[in-house]
Parts: structure tokens; C-alpha cells; sequence
């Protein structure tokens, strides 16, 4: 079963990387043994859970990881690098920072995370702010609103699978929502949603919707990229009904056109139905 988690991916064009690597994930697209999109999300979880379940455990990979999503658009290549052991560091250092000390020591030995930690101070030193820049954001059990201001509501793709009978349908594979915007689009949108926010909101409160910090993080990529947002595992917590149901970047859009316009009303609405329907979903990460 997948972390019940979602994905913000940015994919850049393979021009983008450095000549060193535009070889490499050339040669990698090529290849036969690489994960496949259908099964990539499996292999990058069962990696993890391999480190988390050794002996002592490892929070980080010793290495960081060869693999990457791909997608190709006519002749070109969009990269997008697993980042595994700059995205565990990352993760391990924010749950450090936000657990107990003593709870901590129970999940991970105090020498292995502090050579972890260690490790990851000497990283930094080398690579500077730039060598921090992660193409993939990860979320658990919900999915942000900010999330979905780069994306269209048209730009929804969505793969129910089949279930065999007396299966759950939520548990069928090649179950996917997915939505894929350009790098353009994707900025036009946040850009604008920011200025409404402000404009009818002020700062301070359009600071609590995290536009801002998406917006940012998208400029730091290529011009020409793509950016997805992927429902990764949280496609098994919704039947079928509640998947085609699920417009949340077609409503928040609305939201923001009635916002700008002057329908408070229909703003309201819309948002609530945002925010209602992923609450109830964060709620389950503490059901039994």
C-alpha cells in the first residue's frame, strides 16, 4: 500500500541541466531497467521502507538516487529527479526539529541521527542554497490549496482502474488524478492569485494561504518546464464517486474569480468546499 501522501512535481527540459547531466538522463530515458511512471511511486516507496526497516535504521540513502520522472512532449524530454537523499534529509530534519527528544531517540538511535544531521550540515556547506532546490513536494493526507492555483480545471486527468469483483475499488492499480500545466501557465496563475489575495485580503492574511512560497519556489526553475500535481496514494482513500466529484482546482479558481469580482458569496461557497472536503480527509490520519 502507498504513503497516503501527494506530489508537486516541476520537470524541467533536459536543456536545462548541466552538459554532464543532460547525458546521463539522456541515457537514462533509454534505458529498460529504469522504473517505469507506473510503478515508480512502488519502487521509491519500497526503497524507503527498506532503510526505515534495517537494522539500525538509515533515514537517508547513502547515495543519492539515479532514478527520475520523465515525460516527453513531441521530441522534447522534461526531467524530474527523484532527489531521494536531498528530499529524506529535508523530511528527517523537519521531523527532528518538531519531535520530542526523547520520542526521537525511541524512532531513530541519537548516534545515526546525529551523523545524519551532521551529514547533511556538510552538504549544505558545499552545495550552497542552490544544491537545496528539490523539483518534487511532498504532502500527507491532504493536499494543500495552494496547490491547486497553478492548475486548470481542464488540465485534470483522471484514470479510475478496474476492479476485479468483490474488490475494493480503491484499491485498484493504475488509479491516478493527475494535472500537468506549463511552467508559464503555472506562474501566470500563482501570480495572479497572489495579487487577488492581497488586494482583497491584505498581507497578513494572504500569507496564511502559502501562494507566495509556490510561487517562489516555481521560479527557480527552467522557463520552459512542466509542472503536476499528483494524488499519489490519496487516490485509495476515495471511491470512485468522490474522485469525479473532486474539482478542488476548478472550485478554488472560482473562489478567486468571485473574490476578485465582488461575489463574496459564491467565493465563500466555493472555497468551503475546498477546504471542507480535504479536512475530511486529513481527519483520517487519526481514525482507526
Amino acid at each position: 500500500m502507498l504513503p497516503y501522501a501527494a506530489y508537486l512535481r516541476v520537470y524541467e527540459p533536459l536543456t536545462a541541466f548541466p552538459e554532464s547531466e543532460r547525458k546521463v538522463w539522456a541515457e537514462y530515458a533509454d534505458s529498460r531497467d529504469r522504473p517505469r511512471r507506473a510503478t515508480a511511486l512502488n519502487a521509491e516507496h519500497g526503497e524507503s521502507v527498506m532503510r526505515l526497516l534495517g537494522t539500525p535504521p538509515h533515514p537517508v540513502p547513502a547515495q543519492e538516487s539515479p532514478n527520475a520522472y520523465l515525460r516527453r512532449v513531441e521530441d522534447r524530454l522534461y526531467v524530474c529527479p527523484w532527489q531521494s537523499r536531498l528530499r529524506s534529509w529535508l523530511a528527517f530534519s523537519r521531523l527532528r526539529g518538531a519531535t520530542p527528544v526523547k520520542l526521537m531517540d525511541l524512532l531513530v538511535p541519537k548516534t545515526i541521527a546525529e551523523q545524519t544531521a551532521d551529514d547533511f550540515d556538510k552538504f549544505k556547506r558545499s552545495a550552497g542554497s542552490s544544491g537545496l532546490r528539490t523539483h518534487i513536494r511532498t504532502t500527507a493526507w491532504h493536499v494543500p490549496p495552494s496547490w491547486f492555483v497553478p492548475f486548470d480545471g481542464n488540465e485534470r486527468w483522471l484514470v479510475l482502474g478496474s476492479a476485479t469483483p468483490g474488490q475494493d475499488v480503491t484499491t485498484t492499480t493504475g488509479r491516478n488524478l493527475i494535472y500537468v500545466t506549463s511552467m508559464a501557465q503555472a506562474r501566470r496563475r500563482a501570480a495572479r492569485a497572489l495579487q487577488v489575495l492581497r488586494r482583497h485580503l491584505g498581507e497578513e492574511v494572504s500569507a496564511d494561504f502559502d501562494v507566495e512560497d509556490v510561487a517562489r519556489w516555481l521560479e527557480e526553475f527552467h522557463p520552459h518546464s512542466l509542472v503536476e500535481l499528483d494524488y499519489g496514494g490519496l487516490v485509495h482513500l476515495m471511491d470512485d464517486d468522490a474522485l469525479q466529484a473532486d474539482q478542488s482546482v476548478a472550485e478554488l479558481a472560482a473562489a478567486l474569480t468571485g473574490l476578485d469580482t465582488g461575489q463574496e458569496e459564491l467565493a465563500y461557497a466555493m472555497y468551503q468546499r475546498v477546504i471542507l472536503r480535504w479536512k475530511s480527509m486529513q481527519l483520517l490520519e487519526s481514525a482507526n
